[in-house]
């Protein structure tokens, strides 16, 4: 391993005074050198549709996502993971983010446990692995051990795999059937990937499962419609999804939410188009829940 030929272990030459310089300079240097991360992921569009047109299909089959890596990369994935249930309404069982050294890991700093590649393979066979799920190995380096050694389980269980890396010449990058390379470059602190390397990770997992749920119509228009409803805010947010998508009143929003013991696409089928409640029910089911197919055989 030579660090040297790391993009994200190399210094930036743009910051190698920055501790000279006062606090308002400091931010504009960062800021800069986020503008490149969006460029670096522009780059990788079209992996990262390859990657969510594996997804997606998996997910509506009842497969799941699973996501596996060390460190910030690892958090990165569980962070991704746990957001899903309550804004897609997905089980929490289907899309799983799994960190090397366990849930203790999420808040403190394990950093050796990266090292074992076994250790990855038994975090997926802990998992019970099946050869319809999707693994994505996630590291900014692209040569942790411990991803590359539960992506050559998955691979050998017949999965297939996606890699969410930094750096452009990395085992990670030939490891994977689709690997997505964020090539951001050198960090503003040396080798600090929570910094531009962690935000280009967030943002194209953000993408992977945003896309995939919008295929798998759990977006009707640009509303979350299978959200759930989990406090006070998200029971507002239910009735604001219903007036939004059809125009209607608030009184009538509860309404009909009550009416289906509070689910959004269900209400938005019948206000839009005038169904009764089981016709609703049996074209949404007919759809797998596709609130615009739904309308479709309605209407």
């Amino acid at each position: 391993m030579n660090l040297k030929e790391m993009k994200t272990e190399q210094r930036n030459p743009l910051t190698e005074n920055i501790d000279a310089l006062d606090t308002l300079s400091i931010l504009k240097l960062m800021n800069q050198e986020d503008y490149k991360i969006l460029k670096a992921i522009e780059s990788q569009l079209d992996q990262i549709a390859q990657a969510v047109d594996v997804i997606a299909p998996a997910l509506k089959s009842g497969a799941r996502l699973i996501y596996i890596g060390a460190g910030t990369s690892g958090r990165l994935g569980v962070l991704d993971a746990s957001e899903c249930p309550p804004t897609f309404g997905t089980d929490p069982s289907q899309i799983v983010g799994l960190i090397a050294g366990g849930d203790y890991a999420l808040r403190n700093a394990v950093e050796d446990v990266e090292d074992n590649s076994l250790q990855g393979r038994a975090d997926l066979v802990a998992v019970n692995l099946c050869k319809e799920d999707v693994v994505v190995g996630i590291a900014a380096s692209g040569r942790t051990p411990y991803v590359l050694g539960a992506i050559q389980y998955a691979k050998e269980t017949g999965c297939q795999t996606i890699g969410v890396m930094c750096n452009d010449i990395a085992p990670l990058k030939d490891a994977v059937h689709i690997p997505i390379t964020v090539v951001v470059g050198p960090e503003v602190v040396t080798g600090s990937t929570r910094l531009k390397a962690g935000t280009a990770q967030k943002l194209v997992l953000n993408m992977l499962t945003t896309v995939s749920m919008i295929k798998n119509g759990k977006v009707f228009k640009n509303l979350m419609v299978d959200v759930q409803a989990t406090n006070i805010k998200l029971i507002e947010r239910k009735k604001m999804i219903v007036m939004d998508a059809t125009g209607s009143d608030r009184d009538t929003a509860q309404k009909i939410l009550e009416d289906t013991s509070g689910n959004v696409k269900l209400s938005i089928v019948i206000l839009l188009s005038g169904a009764s409640l089981a016709d609703a029910q049996s074209a949404l089911n007919a759809s797998q829940g596709n609130v615009r197919e739904a309308l479709k055989a309605l209407i």
